[in-house]
């Protein structure tokens, strides 16, 4: 039996350096933050969707668009301020009037995902058990180098002398940044979104691209476009 309290809590500064006002730029018609909130709203088993700023306009923007909202202190919302201090502070206000059992944590930058995504992951969190949840994508060949100390390029994941066939390479489990799922006394105690027993939901490789440029928004943009949009998603 599926946990009825469960919740989504969005982080949205309203600073950024990448793009000005990134979290409410027009994107495929909504401002993108609008994305998130509804994909969680049409979530069978999300109850509330709650965003976290600093930034009345985009605390106006989440009202407008059926979110329930919190004011985030100016303390916990600079540059260096982390995703876990809001979630924090966000979960500390919302169980003055009620229990937390779940929070569902999405990226606005990662709007690329469908409300199957969102079930799927609750419904495999609850039925293994975990604790905390990634939402993941799934690579074969990604192979990584690094440069050392004298600028020679060293491969880090593979031994390039000995590359292994395609069919032969074992298959790798990467964090995509769309989505956290964590119960609320793990974060409390780690400070941290993943803790105790930790499980992933795999999601399509191509849901792994976020906005962080305007190139990014406009592969973003083609792809919600053409496999999201397009087929009524």
């Amino acid at each position: 039996m599926l946990t009825n309290n469960i919740v989504a809590i969005i982080p949205a500064r309203g600073g950024s350096k990448g793009i000005l006002n990134k979290n409410i730029i027009d994107f495929c018609g909504k401002p993108l933050i609008a994305w998130t909130i509804e994909q969680c709203l049409y979530s069978k088993y999300i109850s509330d969707v709650w965003v976290t700023s600093d930034s009345q306009e985009i605390l106006n923007i989440a009202e407008k668009y059926g979110a329930k909202t919190i004011r985030r202190p100016d303390s916990i919302s600079g540059d260096l301020a982390s995703s876990e201090a809001a979630w924090m502070h966000a979960i500390e206000i919302i169980q003055r009037d009620s229990k937390i059992d779940l929070v569902f944590a999405p990226q606005i930058t990662s709007p690329l995902r469908e409300i199957q995504d969102i079930d799927n992951a609750i419904e495999l969190f609850q039925r293994e058990k975990y604790d905390s949840m990634f939402s993941s994508s799934i690579v074969e060949d990604l192979f990584f180098w690094k440069k050392d100390k004298e600028h020679k390029l060293q491969s880090v994941n593979y031994d390039y002398l000995n590359r292994q066939r395609r069919q032969d390479i074992q298959e790798k489990i990467i964090e995509n940044g769309s989505f956290y799922i964590f119960k609320s006394e793990i974060i409390k105690k780690y400070n941290n979104r993943l803790g105790g027993k930790i499980g992933h939901s795999q999601m399509e490789f191509w849901k792994v691209f976020e906005i962080d440029n305007l190139e990014d928004v406009r592969i973003c943009s083609t792809l919600m476009r053409q496999l999201l949009i397009k087929n009524g998603d």
